[in-house]
């Protein structure tokens, strides 16, 4: 069997403990898992939850107080006095309303009045109007003087300092109307001090600082991430993966922070130190537990598995030794207790079961011992019997093997007498055929002596022709020599004739040639004419000596035919018998055949007997040996 993953390899004592420690530890260390788990999801949402309470409260606090300061910058530009200034020129009456307000609202760091060309014509103090001069170009082009003048305020210039009043401020910037006409006179111009957002929040800094909480900061973030305010300082660290939570300020309320996000967070170390602290005590009380709870396994296991190993050992001692005789004492009342008596129990038996086995082992051998005798007597008999057989068997063999080879000659003789008797009859015919072509082309040989004979009188004929030919070209070409004299001694009027004996002339001279052709080749076809009836002659006398030999040969050709269609009819007769001979040869040899394959079988039979005498003697041997190594 495959050992179990888990303590596949230990003894009994090892697995008990290494089972009963876990079955102690499994409901502690998954209820401390639980409770760890539990306890830390509910410190990360109570730490979100105060995370995200304080930047929502900055986000209210600097939301209501824009809000308010938004409110009050447009109240203000609505004030008659500033509008009286800016429509008489006397701005004396405008700088004491500036200076009563920066007096009243000090979270402003100055107010100054503008016209429409940008310039400064009255301020909360002259120095902050001075400051102002020759930058009527600037103010008129800078973001918060246009963003007033379409009647809204901006917060673009709140990431620079401001160089007129040396620090960052936050530009709330409200346009001048006239009461009546509704005609922009001109601009007021109200500087928040942004850094008085510190001091909104103090209060939750403070509160951080009392949970033991200082790596607590604030942040304010315009919508594209840029950084307006931090509680840290210019001197900000950086606190890797931090705990962040962030408050968005929607436009449910109209500002100029619309979009700000508020950003709360701190350092997870600082944050979760006591959940650390919770956890580390967590697993050293864990670890206590599963120390005392091996110790205990450990003994229980220990109780248990103590008579289980004596146990062992006697049950080793009968293995190794096989000593039966062997009594051992378990004196607990429990299922090893139980399990040692039925042991005893068992001993007891297999102790008489291996007297018995002994006393039939003795019997068992001494039977196979006579069996095994018996069995050797009968295969010695039947091994002389099936060496005789065997001997029987090659001789019928060997006379099978002479029969068949008998009658295969005699049926090669027969076949050989049956093609001597159809050449000796195909010979006859052959040769009395032959006689007859023979007659025959006697008959057209003197015929063709005949034809020759005429062949060389026409071709006579034909030379004396050529001759004639020959004689009238000779006069033909005299006749068209003495014309063509004659057409000379003619002059002019001969011309004409002159050509038509030089035409005579040509052909005669080409027929005399030809004539001579003709008369050599007519020489060559007389002599050929001549050979040829010579050659006719000899061959004439030839065929008659060859017909009188082919006379002598179908003499003879009959004769020999007769003597084979005699010894055709012997052969018949020695193949007749020796067909027989082989039936009886082959009738022989079946029944030696079937006798060898009973003695086969019959050896089969006694092999397999003894190769159970065999198995039998060595199951004895085996039964005799088990007996043995038990001492009763």
């Amino acid at each position: 069997m495959r050992p179990s993953l888990i303590g596949g390899t230990l003894k009994l004592r090892g697995r008990l403990t290494l089972y009963v420690t876990l079955l102690a530890i499994a409901p502690l260390l998954l209820s401390t898992w639980v409770g760890s788990s539990t306890t830390q999801q509910m410190m990360q949402e109570q730490v979100h939850e105060m995370l995200r309470i304080e930047a929502q409260g900055l986000k209210d606090l600097v939301e209501a107080s824009l809000v308010e300061r938004e409110t009050s910058v447009r109240s203000w530009a609505e004030d008659m006095l500033l509008r009286e200034a800016l429509l008489t020129g006397s701005y004396e009456q405008g700088d004491a309303v500036l200076s009563r307000l920066q007096l009243r609202y000090t979270t402003f760091t100055g107010l100054v009045l503008f016209d429409e060309s940008g310039r400064a014509v009255s301020a909360s103090t002259p120095a902050l109007r001075d400051s102002f001069l020759g930058q009527d170009e600037a103010v008129r082009h800078s973001p918060w003087f246009k963003a007033a003048q379409q009647g809204r305020f901006t917060s673009e210039t709140l990431t620079e300092e401001d160089p007129v009043f040396g620090m960052r401020v936050l530009h709330l910037a409200a346009p001048v109307m006239e009461s009546r006409g509704g005609r922009r006179l001109g601009v007021l111009l109200a500087a928040y001090d942004w850094g008085q957002v510190g001091e909104v929040v103090k209060a939750a800094l403070e509160r951080a600082r009392g949970r033991k909480n200082e790596s607590f900061a604030l942040e304010v973030r315009t919508a594209s991430g840029t950084l307006l305010f931090d509680s840290r300082g210019q001197d900000a660290w950086n606190i890797p993966n931090a705990v962040a939570v962030e408050a968005l300020n929607g436009e449910e309320i109209k500002d100029v922070g619309d979009g700000w996000r508020f950003v709360a967070l701190s350092d997870p170390e600082e944050v979760y130190a006591t959940l650390h602290k919770l956890r580390t005590g967590t697993v050293a009380a864990v670890m206590g537990v599963v120390a005392l709870a091996a110790l205990a396994a450990f003994l229980l296991s220990r109780g248990i598995t103590q008579p289980i190993t004596r146990l062992n050992q006697a049950v080793r001692r009968i293995v190794q030794e096989g000593d039966l005789t062997q009594k051992f004492d378990v004196r607990t009342r429990d299922e090893v207790g139980e399990l040692a008596e039925s042991f005893l129990q068992m001993v007891g038996n297999l102790r008489e079961t291996t007297e018995s086995l002994q006393r039939g082992t003795r019997v068992l051998t001494d039977t196979v011992a006579e069996l095994t005798r018996a069995a050797e007597q009968q295969e010695s008999n039947i091994t002389r019997q099936a060496a005789a057989l065997q001997q029987t068997q090659v001789t019928a063999q060997e006379i099978k093997q002479t029969s068949m080879v008998a009658a295969e000659r005699a049926g090669a003789v027969l076949q050989v007498a049956s093609r001597a008797e159809e050449l000796g009859q195909g010979g006859a015919l052959a040769l009395t055929e032959s006689m007859n072509g023979f007659q025959t082309l006697r008959e057209q040989v003197d015929d063709m002596a005949g034809q020759i004979g005429r062949l060389n009188e026409r071709a006579q004929r034909i030379g004396g022709i050529t001759l004639t030919v020959k004689g009238l070209a000779d006069r033909s070409n005299m006749l068209a020599l003495n014309a063509a004299i004659e057409a000379v001694r003619s002059g002019e009027h001969g011309k004409g004739f002159a050509i038509v004996a030089k035409e005579i002339r040509t052909l005669a001279n080409q027929s005399i040639q030809s004539t001579a052709q003709v008369g050599t080749l007519l020489e060559d076809i007389t002599e050929a004419i001549l050979r040829t009836v010579e050659l006719s002659e000899q061959g004439q006398a030839r065929m008659e000596a060859g017909m009188a030999q082919a006379r002598t040969s179908a003499d003879s050709i009959r004769a020999l035919s007769s003597i084979v269609q005699d010894n055709m009819n012997a052969v018949r007769q020695i193949a007749s018998a020796v067909s027989q001979q082989n039936a009886g040869i082959e009738e022989i040899f079946n029944a030696m055949t079937d006798l060898s394959t009973m003695m086969h079988d019959t050896m089969v039979g006694l092999q397999a007997s003894q190769r159970v005498t065999e198995a039998l003697r060595e199951v004895a041997s085996q039964m005799e040996q088990v007996a043995r190594s038990y001492r009763v």
